[in-house]
């Protein structure tokens, strides 16, 4: 009788532990973090949204042998990841020429103060050469990202 009480107690705790998270599941009080909408960057080389990503995360020694307008593509790719895309998906970019393409994707937003930051990572093939960078950025009041130091 004493192991069937106990097994009555234990199954009785399980449940009113699963309505209590199923309760905290369907208040709504945790939210993901979501961004303002802020009007697309123009490929302008003075862009200050884009200039704020101060060349991106790619190495120094790989991003300076990128065209001009390559160099703002993979820009362009670094902030479209850190805007808008969720998640696992990544942004890709390709060079009008052939020979280079890179992706970036982004990690899970999460907030630093006030500031709502993402780690990402920017693949790219560079004249045949694989090159990755790796980083975080935070997202300023005007919509652009700046990279952490």
């Amino acid at each position: 009788m004493a192991y069937a009480l106990s097994s009555l107690v234990k199954y009785g705790i399980i449940a009113g532990l699963s309505i209590i998270v199923a309760g905290c599941t369907s208040a709504g009080t945790v939210r993901p973090l979501s961004f303002a909408p802020v009007s697309a960057p123009k490929l302008a080389g003075t862009d200050t949204i884009l200039a704020s990503l101060n060349g991106g995360i790619l190495p120094q020694n790989a991003s300076s042998a990128l065209s001009g307008p390559d160099r703002l593509r993979a820009l362009e790719a670094e902030y479209q990841a850190l805007e808008k895309a969720p998640l696992g998906q990544v942004v890709a970019w390709k060079s009008q020429s052939g020979g280079t393409a890179g992706e970036v994707s982004a990690g899970t937003p999460y907030q630093v103060g006030q500031q709502n930051c993402r780690q990402y990572t920017h693949t790219a093939t560079i004249r045949g050469t694989p090159v990755k960078g790796q980083g975080a950025a935070c997202r300023n009041e005007d919509g652009s990202w700046t990279p952490l130091s």
